[in-house]
């Protein structure tokens, strides 16, 4: 019979499990601010803005000090390489700057895609190469999670096996040794939108890697109430003809979600793949009302769809910095309301009952 060697103490597990919990706690979401200097490029050429290192500080800065009213919708913010050594106008670093301000934070790990040979066109995620001594320095520089992002496509021939097993044994990797060292590891299993395929073919494809995925985190013992997934949505292809309600999305995504991952992992913090930012909104929000048990949190892990406005408002100058803030934090609330909601369903449910059969709610209840 094989056996498991515990390479966590019951110490290491709860630090672990504390900070995943902090980091999806009710109405709390992920800032994904981790871009790699050749995406921020592109962002900024959309915006006329010349891709400087001091632009780009500048830029994040924004995001991390807009107001007070961010405060209870973050609950993490992923960083670059570059970002997490990088320090506000008055030389604070921005690790200790989001620390006080309640925030965790990450720091993307991988070092991108490469070909997988034998396949076609597919792809796994180069990184494990040195990831044990990054991610000591990482923790003492102040980084309690990470992210690593692995990438799948769907075409009639793909994603291959091969794909699937080695992409799955690459995150599982990556999670044991993040856990080693007290750092929460967002395992993301990304299905590229892109295709022609429709809502039922992702649903499929999304259980099988999922399920691959959980295999993989089980084979290596990875403590999973110590990690997150940052799972795609259920959606057809960008190209597909027939456009899908999002409450068939939710249903879609949370069946998925419900036949592979163990109720242990305490959050799932979506992508949002591509999507408009009223879209990523709308389907999020459709989740969380879906019919559905949940028995983690869902919530969001959002570049884009947190930021393209306030990119836009910015535009790379100087004197739009409020109207870039401004616009990051109303769609930051508009996520917040999402869960608001929801809160306030679960606790009319509770008062109901207590009227009802005589139950009387706790706090802990509430």
């Amino acid at each position: 019979m094989p056996h498991s060697y515990p390479f966590l103490t019951p110490e290491q597990k709860k630090e672990l499990s504390d900070i995943a919990q902090r980091i999806v706690a009710p109405g709390k979401g992920i800032l994904a601010a981790d871009e790699s200097t050749g995406s921020v490029a592109k962002r900024f050429q959309s915006i006329n803005a010349e891709n400087t290192e001091e632009n780009r500080r500048l830029y994040r800065q924004l995001l991390f000090t807009a107001d007070d009213r961010i405060t209870p919708c973050i609950g993490g913010v992923i960083l670059f390489h570059e970002t997490m050594y990088q320090k506000t106008d008055d030389g604070k670093p921005f690790t200790q700057y989001l620390k006080e301000r309640g925030m965790v934070v990450g720091i993307k790990v991988d070092k991108g895609v490469v070909p997988l040979a034998g396949t076609n066109g597919e792809t796994t995620t180069q990184g494990l190469d040195g990831l044990y001594e990054r991610c000591a320095q990482y923790k003492k520089d102040g980084a309690d999670f990470a992210k690593w992002r692995c990438v799948l496509k769907i075409t009639p021939t793909t994603p291959s096996h091969l794909a699937i097993i080695e992409n799955a044994n690459v995150l599982a990797r990556y999670a044991s040794i993040c856990q080693m060292h007290g750092i929460v590891p967002i395992v993301e299993p990304e299905i590229l939108p892109d295709g022609d395929h429709d809502l039922k073919r992702c649903q499929y494809i999304t259980e099988k890697v999922l399920a691959a995925v959980y295999k993989a985190l089980s084979d290596h013992h990875v403590y999973l109430e110590g990690t997150l997934l940052k799972p795609n949505m259920v959606t057809a292809g960008h190209s597909c003809s027939h456009k899908y309600s999002s409450q068939e999305i939710a249903m879609a995504t949370v069946t998925a979600l419900r036949r592979t991952v163990p109720p242990a992992v305490p959050g799932i913090t979506f992508l949002s793949g591509g999507q408009s930012e009223e879209e990523a909104s709308v389907n999020l929000n459709s989740m969380n009302q879906c019919p559905l048990h949940r028995p983690w949190a869902l919530t969001f892990s959002y570049g884009r769809a947190l930021q393209a406005s306030a990119l836009k408002a910015w535009g790379g100058k100087k004197e739009n910095g409020k109207a870039c803030q401004e616009e990051f934090i109303k769609r930051a609330l508009s996520l917040k309301h999402v869960f608001l909601m929801l809160y306030l369903v679960v606790t009319c449910c509770v008062l109901w009952a207590s009227a009802s059969w005589g139950w009387q709610p706790s706090l802990e209840n509430l």
